[in-house]
């Protein structure tokens, strides 16, 4: 049995005809399938808990939709017995698709479900945060702190994203609302402590990002060493006292040629401390953790098996 959880709202309605495609495949295949719908958020997580709880036979648990219908199965999900992710892209950024390199087609994706021939062990991560009770929440991408994340937040209530949507031009709207958010940024004081061990300082924090892919936000390649199952976080530092290079770091990272250099500093570990002197953004794969000044992001080694 193949269990699919499905974001139909995903890049404004695309999730729904991707999703049409695939189960006129799986009836005329006749493929046993169960479909979970999400008609709002935290339904995907729901419907992973349920999947999972308690269930020590093996599943394979398929998401159709973006990297936040990915973010919140993989943070409802129990790992009672053996768990086989499956992904069906259908989403604005892509960011985990762009880094496993699953095909566009959501035909050759299903295929790939149906008749795997390679696993993958990957790693996912943990953020914690909250003073009075300490949530946490796993992410499979990325997560941070400060501007990135404040666009992450302009994103989920934009009202240019679904008309970009419908134009093919998703990844548009992170370039425009990362522009506004350049333009308003301020930066802060702040540092990093990894593995508990090294204390980075920084004057004039503008995000702070922990990978375990290479890409966010769309395409923006601020980790091209983030290597999903080495067990390491991969975290990246933007700090500089003129936007206008923050700005030459945002174009090169686009363009898939970031490089280490002053502005943008980049340290692997397995576990990272950030504060910062004032509460900024927070998100984990795009999903809002509110604003917060003191974050804990661990990775968790090799724990999702997924098909690619």
């Amino acid at each position: 049995m193949h269990y699919f959880i499905v974001n139909p709202h995903s890049k404004s309605g695309k999730g729904e005809k991707i999703w049409e495609k695939v189960e006129k495949l799986l009836n005329a295949w006749q493929i046993d399938y169960q479909c979970f719908r999400t008609e709002k958020p935290g339904d995907a997580k729901l419907f992973a808990r349920q999947l999972t709880e308690g269930i020590k036979e093996p599943r394979i648990i398929t998401a159709v939709g973006g990297d936040g219908t990915v973010n919140e199965i993989l943070d409802g999900l129990s790992f009672c017995g053996p768990i086989t992710f499956g992904y069906i892209p259908a989403g604005s950024g892509n960011d985990l698709a762009r880094s496993l390199r699953l095909p566009k087609s959501p035909k050759k994706c299903l295929k790939k479900i149906l008749y795997p021939k390679y696993h993958k062990q990957m790693d996912y991560g943990v953020i914690s945060y909250g003073e009075n009770e300490v949530e946490h929440r796993r992410f499979c991408v990325s997560s941070g702190i400060g501007m990135d994340a404040a666009v992450c937040h302009n994103l989920l209530y934009s009202r240019f994203k679904p008309v970009l949507n419908k134009f093919h031009a998703g990844r548009m709207a992170y370039i425009l609302i990362g522009a506004k958010q350049l333009f308003l940024a301020r930066p802060t004081k702040g540092y990093i402590l990894l593995d508990g061990i090294k204390k980075v300082e920084f004057n004039h924090i503008y995000f702070i990002a922990a990978h375990i892919h290479p890409y966010e936000g769309g395409g923006f390649k601020f980790a091209p060493k983030a290597d999903p199952s080495d067990g390491r976080l991969s975290v990246s530092v933007a700090s500089h006292t003129d936007k206008k290079k923050l700005l030459l770091i945002l174009v090169s990272a686009y363009l898939g040629k970031r490089k280490r250099g002053k502005g943008l500093k980049t340290y692997e570990c397995k576990e990272v401390r950030i504060h910062l002197e004032r509460p900024m953004a927070v998100h984990a794969d795009g999903e809002s953790c509110f604003c917060q000044d003191d974050l804990q992001i661990q990775c968790i080694e090799k724990k999702l098996r997924v098909i690619v």
